[in-house]
């Protein structure tokens, strides 16, 4: 036998390994060997407190093992809460985070060292875990469910590297209201209710028609080009990543041009209300629209596993969508599909579409996850295709655009008097008035926009969009604490949305949790790595806040390449090169501020300033006041 003279043993099995250790050894080798160095003796004491033993420890990385999987989960729970602790007080750039996998399997015990699957499957459960959190098998899981107050989200089967069969894990959940839940472990077609029943019948139905056009697809297509994860400009998330191409407009009518963006759109908003996937924001992937690019080179350069392309046209009352999902990396498709239907069906086909990509990515969703996805608003045709038609203009950020937006946005409430997404837009395009300066009074705009927001969640209170928007209504006002709410929930009800992050970000900045606005301001940059002007911008302020100058200057800089007039830009970075003590460059930032607006004061931005802490407040000033501007 190849393992004679070994011995065998069930063991539970802790591996912990330090997120971004690199990156701090890169910054500050001494302080960052004195951190792991303390860290790894507190896992240490902690590992022995809980009957286990330390198996190795090299670099960054900790492998233990417990006779118990109870004992080697609280031992793990114990070691994140007290590195949390430890972290808040550190800076920001200097906290070291641990992800923590854990496994019941059975490994060889040779010399006191342990080797095997067993082994292997705690590392990779490790690399599943969020920073900070701890993921389990479910061999380990089934031992725990019931004995520890966690909870638990079921992630689904992971393929592991070099585990010939598929691993269930569980994301532990470490939160008091948590505990008792196991969130997700419904099957795809879990609980038949009505809905849901329906879509197991639409999915069988696509998977039976689909063979046809995967055949023929896969006759007709030239092989695709694999991506490489060494040329990733993002590191690759740990679950399916995902981007949508611009569907192509095939009816050779350019005025039909909104129709076959609308409907990529939807899937993409569709796509990122599912918590187990990581999507690609609209503004990101639009920039390929019309340009003629290899699905390796736009995986590789939005840091995502696979992509999604296809084609739209519609002719009269029919439309004819063709989709084909592709996996990156292998360099095949996954499935091809064209759909051919009366018009009047383009809701049920936009499920059909959301839920095949969701079943190709082996992903588990619960009856309520899966309720989230269907297209909801209205069943009008003609109201539906006016707010397709209303999105070109109102992203172009014009007052001539906003204006078209809100024409269009009233007819559709016309056609529909309760379709909840034409408030969303017809709420926004009385804020933007305000930003774009084209409002004849500031608050009769604020107002209208609250009551339309208020009127959308009333109709519907699924739209995160309309949270967003209503977060930042309330940060306008002064009520902090009520914005920070509404971007919450808008981020539960679609975990990736970029719009949300970005927003939540900004009101976390102004109201003095900096380092909370790093987080999310970087998380709606990974989520959209090509976006508008206005995430550098605030990206740039977040960083400034939490010291970090010269990263904050990079990013105001890459904002202003975009907008190179934008006036906010300017005065961000006319205070944070004052900060950074970079008088000469706080000079010329002050020259341009006062170009663009000459009648610009300090005095001015007191009374207009939206910073909850007036400490805060008076830094910004200062950082005004030393470059020059006027009081």
């Amino acid at each position: 036998m190849a393992d004679e003279g070994f011995k065998r043993k069930l063991t539970a099995i802790l591996s912990a390994d330090a997120v971004g250790y690199s990156r701090l050894m890169a910054e500050d080798e001494t302080a960052t060997v004195k951190t792991i160095a303390s860290y790894r003796e507190i896992m240490a004491t902690l590992i022995k407190q809980h009957r286990g033993r330390v198996v190795d420890s090299p670099g960054d990385n900790l492998l233990a093992e417990f006779s118990s999987v109870v004992d080697a989960v609280q031992c793990a729970v114990a070691v994140q809460n007290e590195f949390q602790t430890r972290n808040a007080e550190l800076n920001e750039n200097r906290r070291m985070e641990f992800r923590i996998g854990i496994n019941l399997g059975d490994v060889i015990d040779q010399e006191d060292r342990i080797y095997g699957d067993g082994v292997n499957i705690a590392a990779r459960l490790e690399s599943l875990a969020d920073p900070g959190g701890i993921c389990v098998s479910k061999t380990a899981f089934d031992q725990i469910e019931t004995k520890l107050p966690l909870g638990y989200e079921y992630l689904g089967e992971q393929s592991v590297k070099n585990i010939p069969k598929p691993v269930s894990a569980y994301r532990v959940l470490m939160r008091p209201d948590a505990a008792g839940k196991v969130i997700g472990e419904k099957r795809f077609l879990g609980r038949f209710s009505r809905k849901t029943a329906m879509t197991a019948i639409i999915v069988l139905l696509v998977v039976a028609g689909g063979l046809v056009g995967w055949n023929i697809y896969l006759q007709q297509s030239k092989k695709v080009e694999p991506a490489s994860v060494k040329n990733m400009a993002f590191r690759l998330p740990d679950k399916p990543s995902i981007a949508v191409l611009p569907f192509d407009n095939m009816s050779g009518d350019p005025e039909q041009e909104y129709f076959s963006d609308g409907i990529t759109e939807d899937i993409i908003t569709a796509l990122s209300k599912t918590p187990n996937l990581f999507v690609i924001a609209r503004n990101s992937t639009f920039t390929y629209k019309g340009k003629a690019v290899k699905v390796n080179q736009v995986a590789e350069e939005l840091g995502v596993q696979y992509v999604l392309e296809g084609s739209v046209r519609k002719e009269g009352d029919r439309v004819r969508i063709t989709a084909q999902l592709i996996d990156a990396l292998a360099g095949h498709h996954l499935w091809a599909e064209r759909y051919d239907r009366d018009f009047k069906d383009i809701f049920a086909l936009q499920d059909e579409i959301t839920i095949k990509i969701i079943g190709s990515l082996r992903l588990e969703l619960t009856d309520d996850q899966l309720a989230n996805l269907h297209t909801k608003g209205t069943e009008n045709l003609e109201a539906y295709l006016k707010l397709l038609q209303l999105r070109e203009p109102f992203y172009t950020l014009t007052k001539e655009g906003n204006a078209q937006s809100r024409l269009l946005s009233e007819e559709a409430i016309a056609i529909d008097p309760e379709y909840s997404a034409a408030y969303v837009y017809l709420g926004a395009t009385h804020w933007l008035d305000i930003s774009l300066g084209s409002s004849k009074s500031p608050k009769e705009s604020l107002k209208k926009a609250f009551n339309y927001i208020r009127k959308a969640i009333a109709l519907d209170d699924s739209l995160p969009e309309a949270y967003t928007q209503l977060g930042w209504l309330y940060f306008q006002t002064k009520q902090y604490d009520k914005g920070i709410a509404e971007c919450e929930r808008a981020i539960t009800l679609a975990p990736n949305s970029a719009h949300a992050h970005i927003w939540m970000g900004l009101v976390l900045t102004f109201a003095g949790r900096y380092e909370e606005a790093v987080r999310y301001s970087e998380r709606a940059l990974r989520l959209d790595p090509l976006p508008p002007q206005w995430y550098f911008r605030t990206m740039g302020l977040a960083y400034a806040w939490v010291g970090r100058y010269e990263e904050a200057i990079s990013f105001l800089k890459k904002s202003l390449k975009l907008s190179p007039n934008d006036f906010i830009t300017h005065t961000y970075l006319t205070v944070i090169y004052s900060w950074a003590g970079h008088i000469d460059e706080a000079n010329k930032q002050a020259s341009e501020v006062l170009k663009i607006d000459p009648n610009y004061s300090i005095e001015r931005f007191r009374k207009r300033s939206l910073y909850k802490n007036k400490e805060d407040n008076e830094r910004y000033i200062e950082g005004l006041r030393k470059a020059g501007l006027p009081e």
